[in-house]
């Protein structure tokens, strides 16, 4: 039977894993809104798309790049996952 501080252990992979997996995509984005909020705030263009389509560019070339990588390491933590199944019934 599985206890409760093997569950914790799992979630907090789990948890550990999500924040690994999406912290580039967050990265690129956050460095591309700053980037166009500066060039926003120099030349006084308050356009509201203008912010939003080079983010979604960034994202998705990101998720290009990194994809697989994102795909490999969800991929193992789910092989791990259920390659001990057998472990948490007992």
């Amino acid at each position: 039977m599985i206890t409760e501080g093997q569950v914790m252990d799992i979630a907090r992979e789990a948890l550990f894993l999500i924040i690994k997996v999406a912290a580039p995509l967050l990265l690129i984005s956050l460095i591309i809104g700053l980037i166009v909020s500066i060039f926003q705030t120099v030349t006084s263009i308050q356009e509201q798309t203008l912010t939003f389509v080079p983010k979604i560019v960034a994202v998705f070339l990101g998720m290009m790049l990194i994809g697989g990588w994102m795909l490999d390491e969800l991929s193992n933590f789910m092989t791990e996952l259920w390659s001990n199944f057998g472990l948490y019934l007992r």
